[in-house]
């Protein structure tokens, strides 16, 4: 019987329960499981020594992992990954390991406290943590440097999507705004050679991003700049990409971010928002239902929300822009075009 098939309330308990599978997710990824099985199977007391941990009891977490299809069950006690599990690794692409231990760990905190967000409106991970959740990144390095690496993993599974979606060849020198360590940034200017790049966030992220522009070969042509972009945003690129950043703001914050990109930008310049375009009807779809979750999550979270084609020209509207159209990419993210009104 699959999953589909199931009675109604079993469905439901699935749903309800579905925090024991993300629990012991987050668990192999804290213990490193899938690194210590990534040459392959081992015994469940053989990863109980590696891990410091009760024997019997890994081997349970193990085996719920197992019905979950992250790890599959051999012959003897022995565990190996699936490809799901795989996804666990620290040191192989499209790694989940960063994102494991950020929506299994503060995320999942804060949506613990979600009828406090239902009910007042206001994210639930400042009463879980006491600050909004960008001030906590700020005061808590670990916790900061998870988020940048889960960040980082999402970007460069649809960097080459944006990068081939997209013609940047008009521009001579786009700015990442909010660009993290450069993830996107480094794959459009692979996928354009001509063009030059700029990073630009808050100085602790930057000093990311200046580390691994020197490990490419993209430094030649890639700076990063250091700043906060509802104070300012500086002039110097012909266009400004903003990759999830406008879905973490409320329309008041977003607009502001945006009148900065506004006053930098020269006459014929282009504002590119990468995000994704929260459907008209919540179909039933994988698409529509990340959708609706993400948009969720930012309730909880900061406090911002996923838009619909109409509320991203509503808030280029607000902010100076003219939304000129909307190119989808394969990687659920659209580029959203804005030029000066």
């Amino acid at each position: 019987m699959t999953p589909q098939e199931l009675p109604p309330p079993i469905i439901l308990f699935r749903m309800v329960t579905g925090y024991y599978v993300s629990r012991a997710v987050h668990l192999a990824a804290e213990l490193g499981i899938a690194d210590l099985l990534g040459q392959g199977p081992l015994h469940y007391e053989a990863l109980a020594s590696r891990t410091a941990t009760h024997p019997s009891s890994l081997n349970r977490v193990l085996r719920l992992l197992a019905g979950a299809g992250v790890l599959s069950e051999e012959d003897g006690g022995r565990f190996a990954l699936t490809p799901v599990g795989a996804c666990l690794r620290r040191d192989v692409p499209g790694s989940m390991h960063a994102a494991a231990l950020l929506f299994g760990g503060n995320t999942q905190q804060a949506w613990g406290e979600l009828l406090h967000s239902v009910r007042t409106g206001e994210p639930a991970y400042r009463r879980v943590f006491g600050a909004d959740a960008f001030t906590h990144l700020e005061q808590h390095p670990n916790d900061a440097r998870t988020f940048d690496l889960a960040m980082a993993g999402f970007t460069r599974m649809i960097a080459g999507a944006v990068a081939a979606s997209y013609d940047f060849s008009p521009f001579a020198t786009v700015m990442d705004v909010g660009g993290g360590n450069g993830m996107l940034l480094e794959g459009v200017l692979t996928a354009h050679p001509t063009l030059r790049g700029i990073v630009f966030d808050l100085p602790h992220v930057v000093e990311h991003a200046r580390a691994r522009l020197v490990e490419t070969s993209l430094a030649d042509r890639c700076t990063a700049a250091a700043g906060d972009f509802f104070a300012d945003v500086p002039a110097g690129a012909d266009a400004y990409m903003l990759k999830h950043v406008i879905h973490d703001w409320n329309d008041k914050r977003a607009t502001a971010i945006l009148k900065n990109c506004h006053r930098a930008m020269t006459p014929d310049g282009k504002l590119l928002l990468v995000e994704g375009v929260y459907p008209p009807r919540i179909d039933g779809s994988d698409t529509a239902f990340s959708a609706a979750a993400n948009d969720v999550n930012m309730l909880v979270c900061t406090g911002g929300r996923q838009r619909s084609e109409q509320a991203f020209r509503d808030l280029y509207n607000a902010a100076g822009f003219r939304l000129t159209r909307i190119v989808p990419t394969p990687a659920r993210v659209c580029v959203i075009e804005g030029v000066k009104a």
